[in-house]
């Protein structure tokens, strides 16, 4: 795996050769590139070309000047864009699915391949209460600018077996200012479902390979959402994680790995 560079306004990881076929991995919330950092090399390891942003705000890329759902689209199009990696096979977790899933149906033939974790993309579905709470004038202000490092190291170990220190450190750095901070409920507070009433059927009729992945225990986002994806995408293929949460590819690296290379491996060479 890379340093840290950068391209289109954001910093990002990479892996594999230049000239190799792309594989585009974009991360969820509080996350940032690091959390593929296994897959990266697993990638790299089988052939690809691995692209791994830190989307606005997150990791080592600086903050939107809002930090909305709307602005992390921009952001990734940028990115791609300044990158020209070609069509590319479109990799997602949590906030990643929603952002990077609109990005794909809004330019088609771009991705040639999805593979869908832990978020979800449709309409009627219903915030989390956590979420909900972010989204709340003056009560998510009150909790985003509560967070201590203590806090978040408890928060995110009671939801992952897998949160090492290094990746506190790093899903930590999108704590560092209050601009930060105030972005996350922008971020959260443009998310409106009812955005998505116009993508409705939209993802399955791009007609790409997809591998669905999640965590069995994932408390945000359930597993029924995961059937969900399996029943409304006809190309596409299920595996569930059954003692992983929902940050599955922190808890069960190798497996993950090891699961998307398969995919790929079969689907596409």
């Amino acid at each position: 795996m890379s340093d840290l560079v950068r391209a289109g306004g954001l910093a990002y990881r990479q892996a594999g050769n230049t000239g190799a076929p792309a594989v585009l991995l974009v991360h969820g919330y509080p996350e940032s590139s690091y959390m593929w950092r296994h897959a990266l090399a697993a990638l790299a390891n089988a052939g690809w070309r691995a692209l791994a942003p830190d989307l606005p705000g997150y990791g080592d890329s600086e903050p939107a000047p809002s930090g909305t759902w709307e602005q992390h689209i921009e952001a990734l199009d940028r990115f791609v864009e300044a990158l020209d990696p070609g069509p590319l096979v479109l990799v997602t977790h949590d906030w990643g699915v929603p952002i990077a899933l609109r990005w794909a149906c809004d330019r088609p033939g771009m991705a040639h391949a999805l593979v869908i974790s832990d978020g979800g993309f449709f309409a009627d579905r219903r915030w989390h209460d956590l979420a909900n709470v972010m989204r709340t004038p003056d009560e998510g202000e009150k909790l985003i600018r509560a967070y201590t490092r203590e806090g978040f190291v408890a928060a995110m170990s009671s939801v992952s077996s897998g949160m090492s220190e290094d990746a506190i450190a790093e899903y930590w750095k999108a704590f560092a200012d209050d601009s930060r901070r105030l972005a996350h409920l922008e971020l959260y507070r443009s998310g409106d479902f009812n955005k998505l009433a116009p993508y409705e059927g939209r993802l399955a009729a791009l007609g790409l390979a997809t591998l669905i992945m999640w965590g069995g225990q994932d408390r945000f986002a359930g597993v029924t959402m995961a059937s969900r994806f399996h029943e409304e995408l006809p190309d596409s293929e299920l595996v569930v994680f059954e003692q992983a949460g929902h940050f599955v590819w922190d808890d069960e690296p190798e497996r993950t790995c090891a699961a998307l290379v398969d995919f790929l491996a079969r689907r596409l060479r």
